[in-house]
């Protein structure tokens, strides 16, 4: 049977992962016209460790190597389902105010 809810999540970071790369691609192209550093290449780290949980999610979903009451007993399942995505959320945080924080400082 299929996890409809296990689907729509993966949807969901599925989509946070696109957002990333969209946001590296943005970024990537204004620092080429401002010649700015190259901090947009944290967005497409941050979108690989989102990528990496996708993965684990999937291969957990399909293949049911570690189910929900043990999935907490194993630290690598641990730092693949949650910490990656976690960690790549957060990286994409922190480039984009880094980034991006120029918007908001601007005055009349």
């Amino acid at each position: 049977m299929v996890d409809w809810y296990g689907l729509v999540g993966i949807i969901g970071w599925v989509s946070i992962c696109v957002f990333l790369i969209i946001m590296g691609l943005l970024s990537r192209r204004l620092g080429q016209v401002t010649h700015a550093r190259a901090y947009y290449v944290g967005f497409f780290s941050g979108a690989s460790f989102v990528g990496i949980g996708v993965l684990a999610r999937i291969i957990n979903l399909f293949s049911e190597l570690a189910s929900i009451s043990t999935l907490h007993d194993n630290i690598l399942w641990v730092l693949l389902y949650n910490g990656a995505p976690a960690a790549g959320v957060t990286l994409g945080v922190v480039v984009a105010w880094r980034y991006w924080s120029w918007l908001l400082a601007e005055r009349e």
